[in-house]
């Protein structure tokens, strides 16, 4: 968990700068190591399909830059500021767009580069920089469509529903853009934290209602058509003597199943609600910014120490626990079949019993670590690290 936190922290919201012992309150040594892998004997045969560098990858700066899969293509994003879309069933290149205002990292002045995506919909992929661009391209030609400003850096991937696109920025604003031409149609503030975990979730759409977590640890539906509330509910309440104490960013991104909303805060609480009125239905303690996943009957999440849990998803009550990868910086748990894959800090993909939480497949994809949980696609799971390595696997 340390790793991970100390790379949030270290872009967190403050003009000002603390050290990072007067935050954490204790000394970095105190914090305790990854647990070492452990043998067991594997039940479940996992075989990579093919596998490439597509680049420059997320350069270990916590964007998360999740490939998207649609139809037959996986598109992919990086800190070179390229997207590539890629043939799902062998990873050639279909083609690559380039944006060419680019600059390094945390660059001053013109320089901008990609830090939010992709998003797709129809025949369009989004993409959001650290300058508050957003650029849709052109699906199959990777032409651009258009461009529009909004007001600060997007770490999220725009969404789509009907015809409205929406962005979520870095500095608390959710905005409405037309889907044909990127112009602005309503716009819906929240107030920032002074400190934050560097991160913004993805909003849930749910046909005209839009869900979106904010870093006050406060969750809102939204009309997406006018952007007005229909219903905004407090998950999680700040408390504590420091500012580190008091944060409870929803960096998770809800998720909707059956009409019921789920959430997660850091240092809070995980809950479902009614989506229609944003009742709590239940409510755990539970700490998580790297997410979770929703199936007919449970919920998978990885919490903030990297234990992973499955929950009744529809009382809240304990199915298992599995703590055997503490402190490995977890990604979300992806399901896939009767299984659940999460990666970690040294390029690892492990393979769990959904039943039971037990190990079944082990494999590393490379030396660098995962951010972004696995993308699942039928029974293909594509697995992204940060040194851009992208591999497509599959089991039986």
């Amino acid at each position: 968990m340390f790793y991970r936190l100390l790379l949030l922290l270290c872009f967190f919201l403050l003009t000002g700068c603390e050290t990072l012992n007067n935050l954490m309150g204790e000394k970095a040594e105190d914090f305790d190591p990854p647990a070492e892998l452990t043998e067991f004997e594997a039940s479940l045969k996992v075989t990579e399909l093919w596998d490439r560098n597509t680049g420059k990858g997320t350069d270990e700066q916590y964007l998360l830059l999740q490939p998207k899969v649609a139809e037959n293509k996986i598109f992919i994003a990086d800190t070179n500021n390229k997207i590539l879309a890629l043939n799902i069933e062998n990873g050639r290149n279909i083609w690559t767009y380039t944006l060419e205002m680019g600059g390094g990292f945390f660059s001053k002045g013109d320089k901008v580069f990609i830090t939010g995506g992709p998003g797709y919909s129809g025949n369009a992929v989004y993409l959001g920089t650290n300058n508050g661009d957003v650029i849709a391209l052109d699906s199959e030609t990777g032409d651009e469509l258009w461009t529009s400003k909004v007001s600060s850096e997007i770490l999220a991937p725009p969404v789509k529903s009907g015809n409205i696109v929406i962005v979520r920025t870095l500095d608390g604003r959710i905005f409405g853009l037309n889907g044909d031409s990127g112009r602005r149609l309503w716009t819906y503030e929240k107030t920032v934290p002074a400190l934050t975990l560097r991160g913004t979730s993805t909003p849930a759409i749910d046909g005209d209602i839009i869900i979106i977590g904010f870093d006050s640890g406060s969750l809102a539906s939204l009309d997406v058509n006018t952007g007005s509330v229909i219903w905004e509910t407090g998950i999680t309440a700040a408390s504590g003597r420091s500012e580190l104490e008091r944060m409870v960013d929803i960096d998770a991104s809800p998720m909707v199943s059956g009409g019921i909303v789920y959430v997660v805060s850091f240092q809070g609480q995980l809950a479902a609600l009614t989506l229609d009125t944003g009742r709590i239905l239940w409510n755990r303690d539970t700490s998580s910014y790297s997410g979770f996943t929703v199936d007919d009957d449970y919920l998978y999440i990885t919490d903030d120490h990297s234990v992973i849990w499955a929950f009744d998803r529809f009382n809240g009550a304990s199915i298992w626990k599995m703590d055997g990868l503490l402190n490995r910086d977890l990604t979300a748990p992806s399901s896939v079949g009767n299984y659940l894959v999460v990666g970690d800090f040294e390029g690892y993909l492990h393979w769990l019993d959904k039943t039971t939480g037990a190990f079944v497949a082990r494999q590393q994809i490379s030396k660098e670590r995962f951010i972004s949980p696995p993308v699942i696609a039928g029974n293909i799971v594509y697995a992204f690290t940060t040194d851009g390595e992208l591999a497509a696997l599959t089991y039986e």
